[in-house]
């Protein structure tokens, strides 16, 4: 048998090889969907590299197996064994989490891909609804067989696998017709007074008649490459895409019948095989005579009730998404409401005994101020017993509710209410209520998956309202470190800003200052801690402290780097920081510059040229204990714009930082005017415009003012930075 794969191995890739024979395997076993399985090696996780006959995005939940989970194919291959699940109620039985997400009637095969030295992975198989319940001797062979050429492939061959992230397709096996025209097919279609559609396996219109397009009420152009369910508002419940994914995994014919507004009922009947799924259109009264179901409901494999289970694993991923109150909010408004036919939404935090509502929609402010802060003892509405049972409650009308809490339907003009109680590890935390404008009677399946659904929300909730308490705290953290005010100085307009990268809760390290020393002269620095945490926030504050007071006492550019550095190495810190120090003489017109391994400063001139000014550097601050620090003097004539930065703004991944230094000068002189806050904007507004950048940014202008500088200072103005320039 290895001799027969050497011609194969010879003439393409083991990947390709690997690829051709789950396609035969498939064929050869009469399954309609194949997966192949690869371990990672070490730590034996199982990887999807190729799948026949479904789209990528219905593994996508499986696409890495942990070897020790709950699935059919990662039991087959720790216990190098035979899987086989004869039905939908054995998959749910035996894998409920599986089931969950692929509730179709199919029949599935798992087999580990044993070689001569170790197990190489599994191939997993899956079969039309009407598959036998219990495997022939026959079909177990043809399973074993396919997955025994598998391992010897990956055995014979002197190739790696590539373990890619995304599975590779193979092809569908090729469906042979007879010789015909393309325009006699449309011909004959077009003749017809029912629509046709064809959907490729992914659910993507390829072909739609006349007829189609006029009863879906779009034309063909609207609709040619779009899944119906999203192109047609009237589709958008997830129940019409959950029939489409019923025929692609059962591979049998589903029916059902959809209103297209305002009055106009459709019937679609889906016919599938390995290549897509044909699609019949035709207005319900040509099907019905007595009220009854089209022909072929009845016979058609069941889809799950609404597709509720397929909806919970998104609405879960989803929910693992989110990171602020707001967030989990918006999710639930945008999805979790229409996925379940609610119109209203009031989220409440435990507070202090008392339910906080985080977040609502649909109800009025009015209603909102009523329930907001109710003590949890409350018998007003059901919110606080079902938090402090834990036990959701559900109220079909107005009439129920009523019976136990007589006020609750007076608060506002709903019909029926879900509440559900969000409990993590036994502490309440919250109460989600869904509400409905009309009375709504709760199925069984509803309630299991609602309550689900509150533990997944109450995890999402309490990790939110962390992450906003923490980010809260790391805000007021951010702005202690930066100056609160910037100070007016005749001769001398000044502007900051700062923008924190996308670290999440970390602190930036970016700090400035600008000092008036006396009538004519000021100090400004800027400067850069290294890391993003409160460990470098705390020195970037004693940082900033030690220069402001070293400036004051009118100690020379040098002098202030020189003590400072003092300063960390008395202070013993493992983090290291680059500064840079500007001593402004109004009178003279003139700046005196002292670097500690900062990026150079640029400055534009009246006419609009700008240049890198060559500052000598010296080492960083924390380095050296008897380091000295050169100063660099340079006219700031009338009119001319000195500008300090941080090292964010130039060190683009991928970029050189001397070329990004130079295009950073080239901008500054195409700013237009010479206004400090205007060349800031202009500056920052790559950076700013929702681009990730990997360190925080900020940016001080000093511009030189042509009116003159004698006479007494004015006091600080208390002119706070604009909003941009903090977080």
């Amino acid at each position: 048998m290895s001799g027969t794969n050497e011609p194969l191995l010879s003439a393409v890739s083991l990947d390709d090889a690997l690829g051709a024979s789950l396609a035969d395997t498939v064929r050869g076993t009469g399954a309609s969907v194949g997966a192949l399985y690869l371990s990672e090696g070490a730590t034996g996780v199982l990887r999807l590299v190729w799948l026949c006959g479904l789209p990528a995005e219905f593994f996508a939940p499986w696409q890495r197996l942990p070897p020790a989970g709950p699935a059919p194919v990662a039991d087959a291959v720790r216990e190098d064994r035979l899987v086989w699940i004869g039905g939908q109620e054995e998959m749910a039985r035996r894998y409920p989490r599986t089931a969950a997400v692929l509730p179709y009637p199919f029949a599935l095969a798992a087999a580990p891909l044993t070689g001569v030295r170790h197990c190489w992975g599994g191939l997993l198989l899956m079969w039309p609804a009407d598959r036998p319940r219990r495997p022939t001797a026959r079909g177990r062979r043809a399973v074993t067989t396919g997955a025994r050429n598998l391992a010897r492939l990956l055995d014979d061959s002197d190739q790696s696998p590539t373990l890619s992230d995304r599975p590779r397709l193979v092809p569908p096996e090729a469906v042979t017709r007879p010789a015909q025209t393309d325009l006699a097919a449309s011909d004959y279609l077009e003749r017809l007074p029912e629509g046709a559609v064809s959907l490729d396996l992914e659910g993507r219109i390829t072909y739609l008649s006349t007829a189609a397009a006029r009863l879906l009420g779009r034309g063909a152009e609207r609709l040619l490459g779009t899944r119906p369910w999203e192109a047609l508002a009237w589709l958008g419940d997830p129940v019409y895409e959950d029939h489409y994914r019923t025929a692609v995994v059962s591979r049998s014919p589903v029916a059902f019948t959809a209103r297209r507004p305002p009055d106009r009922w459709l019937v679609f009947e889906l016919y599938p095989d390995t290549s897509g799924i044909s699609v019949r259109v035709t207005p319900r009264a040509e099907h019905l005579t007595d009220g009854g179901p089209p022909p072929g409901t009845a016979r058609s494999p069941s889809p799950a009730p609404t597709g509720r289970l397929h909806q919970l694993v998104h609405l879960a991923a989803a929910l693992t998404e989110t990171v602020t109150v707001r967030d989990v909010v918006e999710l639930i408004a945008h999805q979790i409401l229409p996925a379940f036919g609610a119109q209203g939404l009031v989220l409440s935090a435990a507070d202090a005994g008392r339910l906080k509502i985080t977040g609502h929609h649909g109800y009025d402010p009015g209603v909102v101020e009523r329930l907001d802060a109710l003590s949890l003892d409350t018998h007003l509405t059901p919110a606080g017993d079902v938090l402090n049972s834990g036990t959701p409650a559900f109220f079909a009308d107005r009439a129920e509710i009523a019976v136990r809490y007589p006020k609750a339907p007076l608060l506002s003009d709903k019909e029926a209410w879900a509440f559900l109680p969000l409990v993590v590890s036994g502490r309440p935390v919250g109460c989600c209520v869904l509400s409905y404008d009309r009375p709504h009677p709760f199925t069984a399946d509803e309630r299991a998956v609602l309550t689900s659904l509150a533990g997944l929300v109450a995890q999402a909730l309490d990790r939110a309202r962390l992450y906003d308490t923490q980010h809260h705290l790391v805000h007021e953290l951010q702005r202690a470190l930066l100056p609160r005010a910037l100070p007016a100085l005749p001769g001398l307009d000044v502007a900051a800003r700062s923008l924190p990268a996308g670290h999440g809760l970390d602190v930036g390290g970016d700090f400035y200052d600008v000092l008036r020393l006396d009538d004519t002269t000021a100090a400004a620095v800027i400067g850069d801690v290294e890391g993003h945490s409160v460990t470098a926030a705390a020195l970037t504050g004693q940082i900033r402290t030690a220069i402001h007071a070293h400036a004051t006492a009118g100690a020379a550019p040098d002098e202030v780097l020189a003590r400072t550095n003092r300063l960390l190495a008395d202070l013993d810190s493992e983090l290291l920081a680059s500064c840079l120090f500007a001593h402004i003489d109004l009178a003279r017109r003139q700046v005196s510059l002292a670097s500690a391994g900062h990026v150079p400063p640029l400055l534009r001139h009246a006419s609009g040229r700008a240049e890198v000014l060559a500052v000598e550097p010296g080492p960083l601050l924390g380095i050296d204990l008897r380091t000295r620090y050169p100063v660099t003097t340079v006219a700031l004539p009338p009119g001319a714009v000195l500008v300090m930065y941080t090292d964010g703004l130039v060190e683009i991944p991928g970029t050189d930082a001397t070329r990004a230094t130079q295009h950073l000068a080239e901008r500054l002189a195409t700013g237009g005017d010479f206004d400090p806050h205007h060349l800031a904007d202009h500056l920052l507004h790559p950076a700013g415009s929702g681009a990730q950048h990997a360190d925080d940014i900020t940016v001080l202008l000093l511009r030189a003012a042509g009116a003159p500088v004698a006479g007494r200072p004015p006091a600080r103005t208390g002119r706070r930075p604009r909003p941009e320039a903090h977080l």
